[in-house]
């Protein structure tokens, strides 16, 4: 019987070195001989990919509603759970994943004000009890992470995509968010301190991931 693969999220607001990291943590991953899996939500299929092109549009003048914001989260995500990721953790891959449901409870849950009874009820009818195995929030200070993201965007000639244009206030409350999380379930969450160099939240990373998949082995 083949045993089931494990289940890492990257979670953490704009500007804190997501996307760079998940790459880093899939190739630790792989480093150790294992089939690893990279996705990111909203999107990860094709469809769920048209969801998030919709969710992050800037341009549209009607606004959308923060209800049907949040459907379509869990539009996408049960979509990405069916096609790729239940599959190949049955497969025994491990999944690396840029942003889950924690997600949710940050942005719609935090910066939107939806209730969190509310969330865990499409939590728990799209996702039927499945959870990350380890969840690694990158972690810094609202205003640094400001600074992050406009010296990206600059660099890359970018726009703000729909959230990104959002006030302090709301990043804010994204990130106390995230962290009454991480504190609420402290033996899945592993807090990385992301205001550091590249090399040092790198060096975090590693150390905690060599320490769970010993673990988990």
């Amino acid at each position: 019987m083949t045993k089931r693969g494990r289940f890492i999220t990257l979670e953490g607001g704009e500007g804190v070195g997501k996307s760079t990291n998940v790459s880093f943590v899939a190739e630790c991953l792989q480093a150790e001989g294992l089939e690893v899996v990279r996705t990111r939500e909203p999107g990860g299929t094709e469809r769920g990919e048209a969801i998030r092109a919709l969710l992050l549009d800037p341009a549209p003048q009607e606004s959308l509603n923060v209800d049907a914001e949040l459907l379509l989260m869990f539009a996408a995500r049960a979509q990405h759970l069916a096609e790729k990721i239940l599959p190949a953790l049955e497969r025994g891959a491990w999944v690396v994943c840029d942003r889950f449901t924690d997600a949710t409870f940050a942005y719609q849950g935090g910066g939107r004000g939806i209730a969190k009874e509310r969330i865990a009820i499409l939590e728990n009818f799209v996702q039927q009890g499945l959870s990350p195995d380890l969840t690694l929030l990158l972690d810094m200070p609202q205003e640094a992470a400001k600074q992050r993201l406009e010296s990206r965007l600059s660099a890359r000639h970018e726009q703000r995509d729909r959230f990104e244009q959002e006030q302090a206030d709301f990043f804010q409350a994204v990130r106390d968010a995230y962290l009454a999380r991480a504190a609420d379930a402290p033996e899945r969450f592993a807090v990385i301190d992301a205001q550091h160099s590249l090399d040092n939240v790198q060096a975090q990373l590693r150390q905690t991931l060599a320490t769970r998949v010993a673990t988990w082995r």
